[in-house]
C-alpha cells in the first residue's frame, strides 16, 4: 500500500513540473513571436489565456527600469509585445528580442517604435516615461490602441518635446478623443490617419491643426 502511495505521489509531482515546464514553452515561444499570436484569431475558449498574455507582456518592471535604463526597459517591452524599435544613429529596425544590442547603460537611445499588429496596450506605457530621444511612432492595426493610450502618450513631457512624427492606422478603438488629445504634443510636425472608423468628426482635424498650426496632416479616414 506504501509503494502505491508513494508511486502516486511521484506522479503528481511530476504531472505538477510537466505542466510547468509547458507553460514555460508555450510563455518562450510566445514571446519570440507575437506577431503570430495577434494575427491569428484564437478560439473563444483561448482567449482568457491570450488576453492574460498579453497584459503579462505589458506589465511594468519598475525596478528593471532602474536597473538597465529606460531605453533598455522599453525595448525590452516593445519586442515583447511584437513591436521594433530603431535606435538613434542606426539605420536598422531591431525586432529580435534575443538579438538585443549589449554595451554601456544608455548608449543605446530608442529614436523610433514601430508598433504595427503588436499588442501594446495602456498598461505598458510607463515604459515611454523616460524615453527622451524619440522621434517617430507607428500604430497600425494594433487593437489594444485606444483614446487612453493617446492620452497618456500626450501627456509624457519628454514627448511633448521629443516626438516629430505619427502614424495611426487600422486602430477601430481610436475616436476623436484621442485624436484631439495629440494637440499636447506642440512639437509634432507629420500625423498621418488613415482607416479609423472611430473618428467621425470634421472639425476633430481643424480643431487639432488650430492648435497645432505648424502640423501637416495627411488623412485618409472614408
Amino acid at each position: 500500500m506504501n509503494c502505491h502511495v508513494c508511486l502516486l505521489d511521484e506522479i503528481k509531482i511530476y504531472c505538477k513540473r510537466l505542466l510547468k515546464a509547458t507553460m514555460m514553452i508555450l510563455l518562450v515561444k510566445a514571446a519570440h513571436t507575437p506577431l503570430a499570436l495577434q494575427m491569428a484569431t484564437p478560439k473563444a475558449s483561448a482567449r482568457p489565456f491570450w488576453s492574460w498574455l498579453n497584459a503579462v507582456f505589458n506589465k511594468v518592471d519598475y525596478d528593471r527600469i532602474k536597473k538597465v535604463g529606460p531605453d533598455r526597459a522599453a525595448s525590452e517591452w516593445l519586442l515583447r509585445c511584437g513591436a521594433k524599435v530603431r535606435y538613434q544613429g542606426f539605420d536598422r529596425w531591431q525586432q529580435d528580442y534575443n538579438g538585443l544590442p549589449t554595451g554601456p547603460l544608455g548608449r543605446y537611445k530608442i529614436e523610433a517604435i514601430d508598433a504595427t499588429e503588436s499588442c501594446i496596450m495602456y498598461r505598458g506605457f510607463d515604459h515611454l516615461d523616460g524615453l527622451k530621444y524619440l522621434e517617430e511612432i507607428r500604430f497600425n492595426k494594433c487593437v489594444y490602441i485606444e483614446d487612453t493610450c493617446l492620452e497618456r502618450l500626450s501627456k509624457i513631457e519628454n514627448l511633448q518635446c521629443s516626438l516629430r512624427k505619427m502614424e495611426l492606422i487600422s486602430c477601430g478603438n481610436v475616436t476623436d478623443r484621442g485624436i484631439i488629445a495629440l494637440h499636447k504634443l506642440r512639437n509634432l510636425e507629420h500625423l498621418f490617419l488613415q482607416d479609423l472608423p472611430g473618428v467621425k468628426e470634421k472639425m476633430t482635424i481643424r480643431t487639432l491643426h488650430t492648435a497645432l498650426p505648424k502640423l501637416t496632416i495627411m488623412e485618409e479616414l472614408l
